[in-house]
């Protein structure tokens, strides 16, 4: 009798399983893993355009940084012809993960000087021409400028810390 009472409360009813198969480093990297790695290609995609922009049209881009009246007509030439490729080359890294820290690392230094350089000629009165993205940013507001530059500058910040966050919990 206690066999029966017994079968009668336990369930012969199978739950649904999914069958969808996951690749075996999805598991382990997480929501914020997968959100994190297309972060990554975001901004590497943002990064490598305005790069591009600037490397094509360099003397473009030397008289934008020219407008600033910050630096001297030799030093925005240099310029002009070295930071769009080292943007290139920190968004290629935060694609492949080479030399991970130091990308996140340049590329937002960069943009918060480049802020602070727009807020500076903003405050002094001067009607700069954004550079960013070549003329496809010729037009933007100086809000549209600042939102543009904080929203990358938090993408990039929440990339590093929880890069280092993630770090710090593997060598526990």
């Amino acid at each position: 009798m206690a066999e029966e009472k017994q079968m009668k409360q336990t369930s012969s009813i199978e739950h649904p399983t999914s069958n969808i198969e996951l690749p075996s480093n999805v598991g382990s990297l997480g929501v914020w893993g997968v959100l994190s790695r297309i972060l990554d290609f975001v901004l590497a995609g943002i990064f490598i355009y305005a790069g591009a922009v600037k490397a094509f049209d360099p003397v473009q881009f030397a008289s934008d940084i020219d407008n600033y009246k910050i630096l001297p007509w030799p030093v925005s030439v240099a310029l002009a012809f070295y930071l769009p490729w080292l943007e290139i080359f920190c968004a290629l890294g935060l694609v492949f993960r080479f030399l991970y820290r130091g990308a996140l690392s340049i590329l937002s230094a960069s943009i918060v000087i480049f802020t602070l350089a727009t807020i500076a000629a903003k405050v002094r009165g001067l009607d700069v021409t954004c550079g960013c993205f070549g003329h496809a940013s010729q037009h933007w507001s100086f809000p549209a400028h600042l939102a543009t530059n904080l929203a990358i500058l938090v993408a990039l910040l929440a990339l590093f810390f929880a890069h280092a966050h993630k770090r710090g919990i593997r060598q526990l």
